[in-house]
C-alpha cells in the first residue's frame, strides 16, 4: 500500500484500487489531488501486473467537487482574467481525469455519498460507476460559477436528461441516475466496495488484451459523436462562467461570508445541497 496526501493506492488480483483519503474534507479536489491523482493512474497504466483500475473513497463523500476554499482565492489574485490561461489551467485537472477515460485498462468507480461538481466532471469519465444506493450526484456549480469540463453529460443521460439537469442543477439521487442510464447500477451501502471489487477482480480475468480492445471498441463511437470538441467548449465555458457577473459575486461573497456560506445561499431556493440542515 502506498499513503499520499491526498490518497492511496493497493493492488489486488491484478486491480489497482486508488482510494482517496480526505474523508474530513469530502475528498474536494485540489493540486495536490490532481498530482497524486495523475501519477496513480500512470503508475497503473505502466503496470503490467495491473488490469483493472477502481477509483473508491473514504469518508461520508466520494468527492463533493473542487475545494472552493483554495480555488474561490486564486480567483481573487487574478489581475486581468485571460481565458487561453484559464483554459490551460483547467486543462490540467481534465486531463486527469480523463485518463479514466483514455487509459488503456478498464476503470470502475465506487461512488458512496455526495459526488457532486467537479466530482461528476471525473467519476462520469469512468467506465463502469457504481453507488451506494444514498449516493447522489449533480452540478450544482451549473447555477453559478461553472460548466462541466469533461464533457461527459450528454453522453451519460442523453440530451433531454443532460439539459433537465444543467439547466436546473438539481440533485440526482444514485437510484434514479441508475434507471436513467447515468451510472452503471446501485448496491447497499455497506456492500458498495465489496461489489465494486468483485465486479473489477472479474474483469481482471480476461487477458489485458482483451480488455484492451473492448474499451477501445466502445469508446470510439462516443469520440466519433464529438466528445473532444464537447470538453473544449466545457472547459472553455467553465472559464467563461466563473468570470461573469454573477460569478465574480459569488466569489465576492464566499470571500466576506465563506465559502459554505456562498453555496448555501445560492442552493437556498432549491432546498438542496448545502441548504439542506446538516449538510456542507
Amino acid at each position: 500500500m502506498n499513503q499520499g496526501e491526498t490518497l492511496r493506492t493497493e493492488t489486488a488480483d491484478r486491480v489497482r484500487s486508488i482510494v482517496f483519503s480526505r474523508p474530513q474534507e469530502y475528498n474536494t479536489i485540489t493540486p495536490a489531488l490532481r498530482d497524486e491523482l495523475r501519477t496513480a493512474l500512470d503508475e497503473a497504466e505502466a503496470d503490467p501486473g495491473v488490469s483493472v483500475v477502481l477509483l473508491a473513497a473514504e469518508g461520508p463523500a466520494f468527492c463533493a467537487g473542487y475545494g472552493l476554499d483554495w480555488s474561490t482565492v486564486a480567483q481573487t489574485r487574478e489581475q486581468d482574467w485571460d481565458p487561453t490561461v484559464d483554459e490551460f489551467f483547467i486543462s490540467q485537472y481534465v486531463d486527469v481525469f480523463t485518463r479514466l477515460w483514455y487509459g488503456r485498462k478498464p476503470t470502475v468507480a465506487a461512488v458512496q455519498g455526495w459526488c457532486i461538481g467537479g466530482g461528476t466532471d471525473m467519476v462520469l469519465c469512468a467506465d463502469l460507476v457504481i453507488a451506494a444506493d444514498d449516493a447522489r450526484f449533480g452540478y450544482p456549480p451549473a447555477r453559478v460559477w461553472g460548466v462541466p469540463t469533461t464533457g461527459m453529460w450528454v453522453y451519460r443521460l442523453g440530451v433531454e436528461r443532460a439539459k433537465r439537469y444543467l439547466l436546473t442543477g438539481d440533485e440526482i439521487p444514485a437510484r434514479e441516475a441508475a434507471a436513467m442510464g447515468m451510472i452503471l447500477e446501485t448496491v447497499p451501502a455497506e456492500r458498495l466496495r465489496e461489489h465494486a471489487q468483485d465486479l473489477a477482480t472479474r474483469m481482471a480475468r480476461l487477458p489485458l488484451n482483451q480488455l484492451v480492445l473492448h474499451k477501445r471498441l466502445c469508446n470510439h463511437p462516443v469520440e466519433q459523436m464529438g466528445l473532444g470538441t464537447g470538453r473544449l467548449l466545457g472547459t472553455l465555458f467553465d472559464g467563461i462562467a466563473r468570470h461573469t457577473p454573477e460569478g465574480h459575486r459569488f466569489v465576492t461573497e464566499a470571500m466576506e461570508s465563506g465559502f459554505r456560506q456562498a453555496v448555501r445561499e445560492r442552493d437556498e431556493p432549491f432546498g438542496d445541497y448545502g441548504s439542506r440542515p446538516g449538510l456542507r
